[in-house]
Formats: C-alpha cells, sequence, structure tokens
C-alpha cells in the first residue's frame, strides 16, 4: 500500500540553492564565433579576466569584508599558454574570461588565496560564483575531452572554449552535462533516509544520488537508485530544484521521494550505511557530531534544510 503523502513547513524556502541564484551574467552565446567580437571585447579596458587551474581559482577579501575573485583587466594578462574562455557579460557591459592555466598566478598579497568551489562557491557573490562554476565546468571538460570521440584526432578549442572541433572528420564536440538525481527520501512518518557512501568518513551521511541511464525518465532513475543502493521502494516523487556540480560535469536534479517501504539493505558497494532519522534524532546527531551534515554549498544540504527546518550546521572542512 502506498504510504500517505507527507507535509512540511519549508522555514527555508528563501534560501536559494547554491550557484543557481540569479548572477548578472549574459552568456552572450551569439559572440562566441565572432572571433572580431571577441578580440575587440578582450582588449576593451572595462574586461576582466582570472585564471582556473585545477578547479581552483584565486580569492580575496575586499575592504568591506566581501570575498571576490581575483581579476585583472585583460589587456594586462598575457595569454601564453593559456586557454581563453568568454564566459559573459554583466548588466553594466563588462566583458569576463577566464584564462586556463596549469597552475594558479603567485598571490598578489598576502589576503590572496587559491580555493575550490566547495569553499568560494559559499563566499562568493552571485556573480562571481556563477563566472567561477562555468570556468570550472570548461575546464574539466577541456582537459577531459581532447580528442575527437568519432576518429580518435586531436580536438582543437573553438567557440570562446564551449566547442571543440576535430580538424580531421570536421566533427564538433560540446561540453558534456550528465543528468544525476539526488533525493530527499521520506517516510510515513516523516523521517528523512540518509546514507554513507563507502569512501566516505565515519559519521558523514548525505541524500542518496545517482546518474540517470540512457532511456530512462529522471522519475524512473530516482526510484531505480534508491531501490539499488538501500532496497526501499519510492511512490511518490517530486521535483524541487537542481544544481551545475561540476565535478566533472553533473548536473543535480533535487527530488523529494516518498518511500512505500522502510526495511533497509545498503548495496555495499555504494552505500556503506543508511539510517533513518527523525527531526530530533537529527539534530541530536548533529550536536554530538555523530553525523556531519554534506557541505552547504551542495543541493544536498539544500534538500535535507528543507525538511529539517532550519539551517544545518556549517561544515568547516573542505
Amino acid at each position: 500500500m502506498e504510504a500517505p503523502v507527507t507535509t512540511w513547513t519549508d522555514h527555508t524556502a528563501d534560501r536559494p540553492v547554491s550557484l543557481t541564484a540569479p548572477n548578472g551574467i549574459d552568456r552572450a552565446a551569439h559572440h562566441r564565433l565572432d572571433e572580431a567580437w571577441l578580440a575587440a571585447a578582450w582588449s576593451h579596458p572595462s574586461t576582466r579576466c582570472f585564471v582556473v587551474s585545477g578547479g581552483q581559482v584565486l580569492i580575496d577579501e575586499t575592504a568591506d569584508g566581501r570575498t571576490e575573485i581575483v581579476m585583472t583587466p585583460s589587456f594586462e594578462a598575457p595569454l601564453t599558454e593559456a586557454h581563453r574562455y568568454f564566459l559573459g557579460i554583466d548588466q553594466d557591459g563588462v566583458s569576463y574570461f577566464a584564462l586556463q592555466k596549469d597552475s594558479l598566478p603567485g598571490r598578489m598579497d598576502d589576503s590572496a588565496r587559491p580555493a575550490g568551489l566547495r569553499e568560494a562557491g559559499l563566499l562568493l557573490s552571485p556573480r562571481d560564483a556563477g563566472l567561477m562554476v562555468h570556468a570550472v565546468a570548461l575546464e574539466n571538460w577541456q582537459r577531459l575531452h581532447r580528442f575527437c570521440s568519432r576518429c580518435g584526432e586531436r580536438t582543437v578549442i573553438a567557440a570562446a572554449g564551449h566547442i571543440r572541433r576535430c580538424p580531421a572528420c570536421g566533427a564538433e564536440h560540446y561540453p558534456r552535462t550528465d543528468p544525476a538525481v539526488i533525493m530527499a527520501v521520506v517516510d510515513e512518518h516523516d523521517r528523512i533516509l540518509l546514507g554513507r557512501q563507502v569512501h566516505w568518513p565515519e559519521g558523514r551521511f548525505s541524500t542518496l544520488a545517482g546518474f540517470v541511464e540512457p532511456g530512462e525518465s529522471i522519475e524512473q532513475s530516482v526510484r531505480r537508485e534508491v531501490h539499488e543502493e538501500v532496497g526501499i521502494d519510492v511512490g511518490e516523487v517530486e521535483y524541487l530544484a537542481s544544481q551545475p556540480w561540476p565535478f566533472p560535469s553533473s548536473l543535480m536534479l533535487g527530488f523529494v521521494a516518498r518511500a512505500t517501504s522502510t526495511t533497509i539493505q545498503v548495496d555495499g558497494d555504494e552505500i556503506h550505511e543508511a539510517r533513518w532519522f527523525s527531526r530530533d534524532e537529527l539534530d541530536a546527531a548533529f550536536t554530538s557530531g555523530e553525523v556531519l551534515p554534506p557541505y552547504g554549498i551542495s543541493i544536498a544540504a539544500r534538500l535535507i534544510e528543507r525538511w529539517y527546518g532550519k539551517p544545518l550546521p556549517t561544515r568547516t572542512a573542505f
């Protein structure tokens, strides 16, 4: 018998999923193939650029306490040994580029430091977070897809970083995005199901997740992943939000899934441990340190918060 629908008051509804807030950047895709426009934009004194390397950028604090990506005027940035990616234009007409290099530049002052997206995404403004996730996603794709999947020839960068073109067979390859479902599974008693992956440290729990398979709807994927990983059957599936997650190329699709069974049987391959939690039980586990919450930037944290009714404890380690 299908479990009754459980509802809860969402006390965190005004907290957007990280990396999805409007960032004021127009990606201006129509300019990517216009080499004359790109050259003019690059040489314009208002244009700004930053270096991305290994998924990191340099960040720094401003005098008023804000955290920003360290950017420089583009005309001051040499293109030697760098790939240039056009990221878009802001509401003031400023163009932004990312330079992919083998290493980050030397620190400009004592406060500037390298940071990855899991850390920086929580600190940066929506504009800078949006620019960073775009740059990191392009860097990951460029690094992993250098050869033509049709003929094996090395490809070349085109469209300001958004296409790789094969000079041998003419094939064009576009940035890869892998859809993945991530779900807060709740039962008829309004408990949430959290799991610990086999390679995670003791105490780290999060929502279940998995990739969408070929020929599968996202709703089917939710039900299959939950059953495969923990042996729980799912009835109603409700979509909530999505989040870009370039580690290396995922698009996370967030759901609430209503469990129609409660007996847990972990697969042992991906999930080592899974538990049902009431709000009081999870609150006590957070307080004692028995359970570590997911990173605040992740949609997993937002899904749990929506059920939990308040912000999760802050993770300080990255």
